[in-house]
C-alpha cells in the first residue's frame, strides 16, 4: 500500500512538475519575444536581433515539441485515469486547433531566416505573436480541463486518501 501511495505521489506530482517546467519555458519564450519586438524596453538582452531570432526559433520548436510529445500525452492520460470522457472529447477539438497552430509555428521557424527586410520580419513577428497568444489560450484550456479539474482527486490519491481512480 505504501508503494501505491509513493507511485501515486510521483505520478501526480510529476505531472504538475512537468507542466510547471513547460510553463516556465513558455515564459522564457515570451520574454525573448518581447525583447525582439521592442515591447520590453527595460530588457537586458543586448544580443543582435539575428541571435535572438535563432534562439527564439529553437525555443519555440522545443516548446511545441514538448507539448506534443510530453505534455499533451500526460494531460490526455490524466483524463483517462480519471474517466473524464467529456473533457477528453472536448480536448480532441482543442488538439485539432493546436495542430493547425503548430503548423504555423513550424512555418515561422522554417521561414524566419529567409525574410528579406525589416518590415517582413516585423510582420512575421506580429503573426507569430498572435499565433502564440492563441496557442497559450488553447493550452490553458487543456490544462484546465484535463489537469486542474482533477487536482483534488489527484491530491487525495497521492495522499492515500483514496485508493484508485476506478471508473
Amino acid at each position: 500500500m505504501l508503494e501505491g501511495c509513493k507511485s501515486a505521489k510521483e505520478r501526480w506530482g510529476g505531472v504538475s512538475e512537468l507542466i510547471d517546467n513547460w510553463l516556465n519555458e513558455r515564459q522564457n519564450i515570451l520574454v525573448l519575444y518581447c525583447s525582439m519586438t521592442g515591447i520590453d524596453q527595460q530588457g537586458e538582452d543586448d544580443r543582435p536581433l539575428l541571435d535572438k531570432l535563432r534562439n527564439f526559433c529553437q525555443m519555440l520548436v522545443d516548446y511545441v515539441s514538448a507539448g506534443h510529445f510530453e505534455i499533451y500525452e500526460q494531460l490526455e492520460q490524466e483524463g483517462r485515469d480519471f474517466c473524464d470522457n467529456e473533457a477528453l472529447a472536448l480536448s480532441q477539438q482543442l488538439f485539432d486547433h493546436i495542430q493547425r497552430n503548430t503548423n504555423r509555428c513550424l512555418d515561422f521557424n522554417d521561414n524566419c531566416e529567409t525574410l528579406s527586410s525589416v518590415s517582413d520580419l516585423q510582420e512575421a513577428l506580429s503573426r507569430i505573436g498572435e499565433t502564440l497568444e492563441e496557442r497559450f489560450s488553447l493550452e490553458d484550456q487543456l490544462i484546465s480541463m484535463l489537469h486542474s479539474a482533477h487536482g483534488d482527486k489527484a491530491d487525495q490519491l497521492a495522499a492515500g486518501q483514496i485508493s484508485s481512480t476506478g471508473c
